[in-house]
């Protein structure tokens, strides 16, 4: 009885629906972080607009250059061991990232809570909270998808983990909906309130899943061990732990990576598709206002816009299924091509047409968002890939991932910037609404301050709104 009871635990908790809860414990606090910090240090704390941008501005030159760096620290190790790691999955390298996520997912936690009590002046805690936070979501991120090349070798089981961290991903949405009943400026106590009690799950969830992890990788390595032992006393494999490898500068990866043709490749489309992925998000809710608002109802389009957010997570699921049985790459390619007919059909059809333009819009944004989410199985197949061409001791996972994240982050920045450009000269011919529309852009897509009444109407910090409204009729 006892037996079977162990067996049915075991096969719950499952190596891969641990690895997925991590996303869990990520998303929840992730997702109230981008919806309140912002108004939070604004209309709470009242941080100046010089502060603010400042702050702004020195995150974003920290959250482009800490991906490489942490993942250079964590995996240069690797790169200059001597050790025998012939295969990839090596129990040793995963009981590293599973202990780094024990120690990096409370302090996330941590630093999460540090933006709901005001402990310094505004503009101090505005840059020190978004660093520190940016700093250790970094840190988690790389970890936990460095274990998806690291835990298994083919697509079938990779694809089934990040089946289980859309999953978890998904359910990592109901923050933000329970956020809604607890978030009151005026008291912001029931607000602190459920922010701790999100970060109590949160570092009580690393440090479960993390421990129950490691005590399951503990038994491999100590199996491996033992092997290595009698190897030895059999004189057997002593050539193996001959070939000591010299040690590989920063620069001698570069080299090696710029050679990588397939990495140079996936880079280029990832870093289209990441422009894609954000300008979707930046311009979705004034795509549906201005070509859409006269035609359609508010409801509607409230539909439209929830169906966007919360629809790809679920569409994500049917995809992964579709990658168990016709590969990742075909998926991906038949996506590309769905693309490209609805907006070739699109074109031909012209905006006239609202239900097609409704669908077009939508599906536009969950298709993207799908593939993006898929692309974190190439990377790891690039993991492969570039451990066997440059014959690595030990495959630099999260390194690899932490380079593909820098050379794309600019497809996030560029995305606002050539979108405002785009609207700027379609919107030149009709020039009473050209500032008026560049005015709302800047507003909503430079993170601006802001609130709604009780009828849901949205508000603007007036400092910034003077700031981009002047010299404008």
């Amino acid at each position: 009885m006892g037996r079977s009871v162990w067996g049915f635990w075991k096969t719950v908790f499952s190596t891969a629906v641990l690895y997925g809860s991590l996303a869990l414990f990520t998303s929840i606090l992730h997702n109230v972080f981008l919806l309140y910090y912002v108004e939070t240090f604004v209309s709470i704390y009242k941080i100046d607009k010089i502060s603010f941008w400042v702050g702004e501005t020195v995150f974003l030159i920290w959250n482009s250059l800490n991906d490489p760096l942490f993942g250079w620290l964590s995996d240069r190790s690797f790169l200059s061991s001597p050790q025998s790691a012939s295969q990839i999955t090596s129990p040793e390298v995963v009981l590293k990232r599973l202990k780094a996520l024990s120690t990096n997912g409370p302090l996330f936690a941590l630093s999460f809570l540090a933006f709901w009590v005001a402990w310094a002046s505004p503009g101090l805690q505005f840059l020190l909270c978004l660093c520190l936070y940016d700093g250790f979501l970094t840190m988690v991120d790389l970890h936990h998808s460095a274990l998806l090349a690291d835990l298994v070798v083919s697509a079938t089981d990779r694809t089934r983990l990040n089946f289980h961290c859309s999953v978890f991903s998904a359910l990592g949405s109901i923050s933000v909906f329970l956020s809604y009943s607890v978030w009151d400026k005026e008291d912001f106590y029931s607000f602190r309130l459920f922010c701790v009690t999100l970060a109590a799950f949160s570092i009580l969830g690393f440090f479960v899943v993390s421990r129950l992890l490691q005590q399951r990788f503990n038994k491999e390595i100590r199996l491996k061990q033992d092997e290595a032992s009698t190897l030895k006393e059999l004189s057997v494999g002593h050539a193996l732990f001959t070939d000591a490898q010299k040690p590989i500068t920063i620069g001698h990866y570069l080299k090696q990576l710029s050679k990588h043709r397939n990495f140079m490749w996936f880079v280029s489309m990832n870093l289209i598709q990441v422009f894609h992925c954000h300008f979707n998000n930046n311009f979705f809710p004034l795509f549906l206002e201005h070509l859409l608002s006269d035609n359609i109802s508010a409801s509607t389009g409230s539909i439209l816009l929830g169906i966007s957010y919360v629809a790809p997570h679920l569409n994500n699921l049917y995809f992964l299924t579709l990658c168990q049985r016709y590969g990742v790459y075909q998926v991906i390619r038949w996506l590309f091509m769905l693309k490209l007919g609805l907006s070739v059909v699109m074109l031909l059809a012209g905006a006239d047409h609202i239900y097609l333009l409704c669908i077009f819009i939508a599906s536009n944004r969950v298709f993207t968002e799908g593939t993006c989410k898929l692309l974190k199985l190439v990377i790891s197949d690039l993991v492969d890939e570039d451990f066997v061409v440059n014959r690595r001791q030990q495959a630099a996972s999260a390194l690899l991932f932490g380079m593909v994240n820098l050379l794309t982050k600019p497809g996030q920045t560029f995305a606002p910037l050539i979108g405002t450009w785009l609207l700027c000269v379609y919107t030149v011919l009709c020039r009473p609404r050209f500032c008026w529309l560049i005015r709302k852009l800047l507003l909503q897509n430079l993170d601006l301050p802001t609130w709604r009444n009780p009828s849901g109407e949205r508000f603007y910090d007036q400092t910034s709104v003077m700031i981009f409204s002047r010299g404008h009729p």
